[in-house]
């Protein structure tokens, strides 16, 4: 089995690691697995307009990959959480951003995904998380 070789994201990752004392991702091996990205900045600010903020998670999510050697190319599995706009449906909004951006960024392949409403997320305002796992040598 091969050592596990953690990453910090430029950034806001530096300010999680030591304020929150976790690492941005993880890579053992071909196998990169990342803690989820929201839509934040380097500041940790999130946009008022939920659209901006799904694809600035996004933008998070290569970011992170890209400090362990992976790209969007990679990923194999998806899980979203999302703060709901009903008890019963978690929007349409995020769910066709999501599928935007999947299309936009992993061109033909289709990752596994798991998409969860939850109460509430790690950060005030945050509306969108995103943990990704990927798989080195996917891209085509």
């Amino acid at each position: 089995m091969s050592t596990p070789e953690f990453f910090v994201t430029p950034g806001y990752g530096e300010t999680m690691l030591a304020d929150l004392h976790y690492h941005q991702a993880l890579r053992i091996g071909d196998r990169v697995e990342i803690s989820g990205q929201g839509g934040w900045t380097d500041d940790l600010e999130f946009p008022e307009d939920l659209e901006t903020e799904i694809v600035r998670a996004f933008d998070n999510v290569e970011r992170t990959l890209a400090t362990a050697g992976a790209t969007w190319r990679d990923v194999v599995a998806v899980h979203s959480y999302h703060v709901p706009d009903s008890a019963d449906f978690i929007g349409e909004v995020p769910t066709r951003v999501m599928v935007e951006q999947f299309r936009k960024r992993m061109g033909e392949r289709a990752p596994i995904w798991t998409q969860l409403g939850v109460a509430a997320l790690g950060a005030p305002k945050m509306r969108v998380e995103i943990r990704v796992t990927a798989v080195l040598g996917q891209a085509a």
